[in-house]
């Protein structure tokens, strides 16, 4: 495992995304044990990217136009939509400790949604991992599924460390209607500004 590898995977994951804005607004909203499972829905999210890359499925979507904007489409649509769900929740900051919590299932397939309607990933695994594999490898199949092993326990440990961060900050957000305000709006902008972007790729 290389030391390039494992900077420039970490410098990628740690750029802030759709998974980090949506791990990020889970420990705000209901505290680290959320964002902890929000991660995890993020992270699987990015499991079928990686296999679709590995057995060069990433290929045909690259090369099929229909399918690329299928997909892109229904994640731009995705993202618009969680915008307008955390603009219109005026309860899922609220330091209301017998509102009823959100279910880890929810969480999580929230997470993987987000990961899997973003066609970017597909791509970045499709042009990113054959950099780090040589032509003349024996074993370029195993080669890749442990580089993409890598990449995703990184991505795992990082958007735990973001949902953390988040978390800690809860209580002093949640005490503030005003700051409970400006929050959500952030996180709703954000996934509206995540998704007009998407649009544009």
């Amino acid at each position: 495992m290389s030391i390039e590898f494992l900077l420039t995977s970490l410098i990628v994951v740690a750029t802030p995304g759709t998974g980090v804005l949506y791990t990020m607004a889970a420990g705000l909203s209901r505290g680290a044990r959320a964002s902890l499972v929000a991660a995890t829905g993020c992270t699987l999210g990015t499991l079928p990217h990686m296999a679709a890359a590995v057995t060069g499925l990433a290929a045909l979507l690259h090369t099929s136009a229909l399918a690329f904007q299928v997909l892109k489409y229904a994640g731009v649509a995705y993202l618009l939509f969680m915008a307008w769900a955390t603009l219109r929740d005026k309860g899922s900051l609220a330091a209301d400790e017998d509102a009823a919590p959100r279910s880890a299932a929810r969480t999580i397939v929230d997470g993987v949604l987000i990961n899997i309607l973003n066609p970017k990933l597909t791509l970045f695994f499709f042009a990113f991992l054959p950099q780090f594999v040589s032509e003349d490898e024996p074993h370029a199949l195993l080669r890749m599924v442990e580089l993409s092993a890598v990449f995703i326990l990184l991505t795992f440990l990082v958007f735990v460390a973001y949902g953390r961060f988040a978390a800690a900050f809860r209580d002093r957000v949640v005490s503030s209607p005003r700051a409970t305000l400006w929050v959500r709006r952030a996180f709703a902008g954000g996934f509206a500004a995540l998704g007009i972007g998407l649009a544009f790729l």
